[in-house]
């Protein structure tokens, strides 16, 4: 049959890092059956036959959260053959409230106390041989993160397991408690194993909502119960929970009396930390230091270096193995860019003197595979003859765009004639060259006389859409293990608890800000962990402004246009992430302000845990799995999308025929009829154009398609980012991602967002909220920009535009309103509380 061991702990006790440790790749991820929170199991390292399930992490079996019923539910009705309890060595007293729920369900338990570590180097002794004693239960010393003791956890958990003793539990509750319980035991759980006995009595002494409506006990009986539960509220003189809660706190701190000796008082490292980091006025700068750093190295220097790698190299014509050959090539490359500008600086002489060079001109233009050489030259060199004179020619520094005026003589001419005769230098002629993904099927589909239309469809469309789109990947895996040591050294918690700060300002808790930070990697699992807020208004509220903040699916198209447009800017990048909680935090002040989100944000309590080193295998996993989630969308999802986009914008009529079009033909494509039908609702925020009004509805499908599909519109001649550069201004481009980055997100997050809000319509709602939202921003951002760079009457038609401008003041001051105006709610509270 095999054993089940359940680890079960609280967050930030390290659970995960045991679990990835004892199951290495090992693991399946699915969800639990009926909700989405995310199921982790896996087989223990050379055992096949035990398979350990990872449990949410809980601070008790109270059904506050979905976490917790689940968890609970898990332990109750499945009941796994022993629990292995992670707890943190740091923070005893807090870890071990669970400890003494999950002994009462008379599962073996074993007590794995981690970060023994940090706890010797603070100086700190917990006698293990005394806890076990306390709690009934083995208990063993590890480091999750260090690697140590986790065989012996594991060997110790499977003999529990093994030896299928049911766990008796050492605490007693006062008299009182223990006599109503002993009176619920006898009167309905008599047919529960005797094992389960205790712990459903306690429950239901707290009046347990969940267990009472599963246990169906008779009316009767309840009102028989209710008088022992309340005759003990009336002897302690408070409420049941409280009760119960307050005994498990004295039986713990008579446990870490007998069990812990501190030796330090003072100030911990990450005390010190914490007192700069989460300072009030430093600890936003701080973080905004830090992420405008993650973006640059994701998006500028590393990141940017390996994705030119990916885009030019591996999904464009090649690289140069190991780099051999590449400096011989660029000398090479760079001798023939100022033979082109001594020949240009030439033909404007001549084009200054009167001469026409049409013909000239059309054989320097010439395509690569059409080039007459030697025709060039004889043309040249015809002209030179007639106009033989010194002339002056530009020269661009490539690093410093530096522009000088340089002068040539004929003999340099003559030269630059025979020069520019050889062509362009070839790089695959230099050192060891390795062909790019796109040649290499080009040639296999020459190799088999491939038909045209098959051929286009998997070089233009998917080859030249998920390429787009993969040539990111590096870029991605860059951000994605930043993201991951920020979040395994512990400094994300604290970016929470800055927030916090920020947010209950504005209507929101720190617990709004948790999706968020999860949100960075997908905006699905940031949707799904706004259910560990419990107020119903503020996670509704949640769900629909979490997907503001860019996900790993917007990061390729936030780079294609930071690329494109402003010349690569890590202040692009940056920004969209600040944009984003921007907007999130311009909507929770709307829309607290309205009767549907009124009331006063939920209290936020965290954890802070201790700072420490990631291990290289735990943050390499999470980049891994969040890349490989982006891989894996790229190989399906955006697959069948970019052959529905290749489909309809290759086919098309003309002249009243349907037929396949060629790239010039494309404004009489399905796509471009489509296209046109529906992008004049774009016009006002300056990208009016059908291939970028496709590009975004496709992106409601999957955000990366965004670029694919651009890939697709956009590709030929000088490539995509040289059209997308000649098809938007700045404030067009900068019109066009903001828009795209706060709209409604991708079908999957918003399958996410309708399971989440449970009602249609508050689901279309948040959906229309959403696109509204993004519309009206980056209509702003367009008019605005226009009028302040002078665009405004070039930018398309002028009469629409000073109608755009006028709604986009009006639409200014109607914002500023909702954001000045009191809380209704607030001022009646305050009438009440002076009355």
């Amino acid at each position: 049959m095999g054993i089940k061991i359940a680890l079960a702990g609280n967050p930030n006790a390290g659970k995960t890092t045991l679990f990835n440790a004892l199951t290495g790749s090992n693991q399946f991820v699915g969800n639990w059956p009926g909700v989405t929170v995310e199921k982790k199991e896996g087989k223990l390292k050379g055992h096949k036959d035990v398979v350990i399930t990872d449990l949410p992490g809980i601070y008790s079996l109270s059904p506050y959260t979905l976490e917790e019923v689940v968890a609970r539910n898990y332990l109750i009705q499945e009941r796994p053959d022993a629990i292995l309890n992670i707890i943190d060595g740091t923070n005893l007293e807090r870890n071990l409230y669970l400890t003494t729920q999950l002994v009462e369900l008379g599962i073996p338990v074993v007590v794995a106390i981690n970060m023994m570590d940090i706890v010797r180097k603070n100086g700190d002794q917990i006698r293990i041989d005394q806890l076990a004693k306390e709690l009934g239960c083995k208990v063993v010393e590890i480091s999750a993160l260090k690697g140590t003791g986790i065989d012996e956890a594991a060997k110790e958990a499977m003999q529990a397991a093994e030896s299928k003793i049911p766990m008796v539990p050492q605490h007693k509750f006062c008299g009182c408690v223990e006599h109503a319980i002993a009176h619920i035991e006898e009167a309905c759980l008599h047919d529960r194993p005797e094992a389960q006995q205790r712990w459903y009595a306690i429950k239901i002494f707290e009046r347990d909502d969940k267990v009472l409506e599963q246990l169906n006990i008779p009316e009767a009986t309840k009102k028989h119960i209710e008088q022992d539960i309340e005759a003990a509220e009336k002897e302690m003189d408070d409420d049941a929970e409280s009760i119960i809660t307050n005994e498990r706190y004295l039986y713990i701190a008579s446990i870490i009396k007998d069990c812990l000796k501190k030796k330090r008082t003072g100030m911990t490292t990450s005390d010190k930390i914490d007192k700069i980091v989460t300072n009030r006025w430093l600890g936003l700068p701080i973080f905004a230091v830090i992420m405008f750093l993650v973006y640059y190295i994701s998006m500028v220097t590393v990141g940017s270096a390996a994705t030119d790698w990916a885009n030019d190299g591996l999904f464009g014509d090649g690289w140069h193995l190991l780099g051999i050959g590449t400096s011989s090539y660029n000398d090479a490359a760079d001798e023939y860019g100022d033979t082109n500008a001594i020949i240009d600086g030439y033909v404007a002489y001549l084009g200054e003197q009167g001469v026409d060079t049409e013909e000239l001109e059309s054989y320097i233009d010439a395509e690569a595979d059409t080039f007459d050489g030697e025709a060039a030259k004889d043309m040249i060199l015809n002209y030179e003859k007639d106009y033989n004179a010194d002339f002056s020619y530009d020269v661009e520094d490539e690093e410093t765009l530096e522009v000088t005026t340089e002068t040539a003589s004929m003999d340099d001419l003559t030269t630059a004639a025979d020069e520019f005769a050889k062509g362009e230098p070839d790089p695959a002629d230099y050192g060891v060259w390795v062909p790019g993904i796109p040649v290499l099927i080009e040639k296999g589909l020459d190799a088999v006389n491939c038909v045209d239309w098959l051929k286009g469809l998997i070089l233009d469309g998917i080859v030249a859409g998920v390429g787009a789109v993969l040539g990111f990947v590096p870029q991605m895996l860059v951000l994605f293990i930043l993201l991951a040591i920020l979040e395994a050294c512990g400094y994300m918690a604290r970016i929470a608890f800055v927030m916090d700060r920020i947010f209950r300002k504005f209507g929101l808790s720190g617990k709004s800000f948790i999706p968020i930070l999860v949100g960075t990697g997908c905006g699905i699992p940031g949707i799904m962990a706004s259910r560990t807020i419990e107020n119903e208004r503020d996670r509704r509220m949640t769900v629909m402004t979490t997907t503001f903040i860019p996900c790993g699916a917007k990061q390729p198209f936030i780079a294609m246009i930071a690329g494109a447009i402003f010349g690569g800017s890590a202040w692009i990048a940056t920004g969209a992430y600040f944009l984003g909680m921007a907007a999130i935090v311009v909507s929770g002040i709307i829309l607290k302000k309205t009767k549907m989100f009124a009331g006063d944000p939920a209290p936020f309590v965290m954890e802070l845990p201790a700072y420490h080193m990631p291990t290289v295998g735990n943050v390499l996993r999470s980049m891994w799995e969040r890349g490989w989630s982006f891989i894996k969308k790229a190989g399906t999802i955006i697959t069948l999308s970019t052959i529905f986009v290749w489909f309809t914008s290759y086919f098309g009529w003309v002249d009243g025929a349907f037929q396949m079009l060629s790239e010039d033909q494309m404004s009489h494509s399905i796509l471009a009829y489509i296209g046109k039908g529906i992008c004049w609702i774009f016009a006002p925020l300056g990208w009016g154009d059908w291939q970028a009004t496709v590009a975004a509805v496709t992106g409601l499908v999957a955000k990366e398609n965004i670029v694919a599909t651009m890939g697709i519109l956009y590709g030929g001649g000088d490539g995509v980012y040289s059209n997308l550069a000649a098809a938007f201004t700045g404030v067009a481009g900068m019109s066009f991602l903001i828009f795209n980055l706060l709209c409604a997100p991708c079908f999957a997050a918003m399958g996410a967002i309708k399971r989440e809000m449970n009602n249609t319509k508050w689901f279309w709602f948040a959906i229309g909220y959403e696109c509204g939202f993004a519309y009206v921003i980056a209509l702003i951002v367009n008019q605005l920009g226009n009028l302040f760079t002078g665009q405004l009457m070039t930018a398309g038609n002028g009469v629409v535009n000073i109608i755009s401008l006028i709604a986009a003041f009006a639409l200014i001051v109607a914002m500023i309103y909702l954001l000045v105006r009191p809380y209704k709610e607030s001022n009646k509270l305050g009438v009440k509380v002076k009355a």
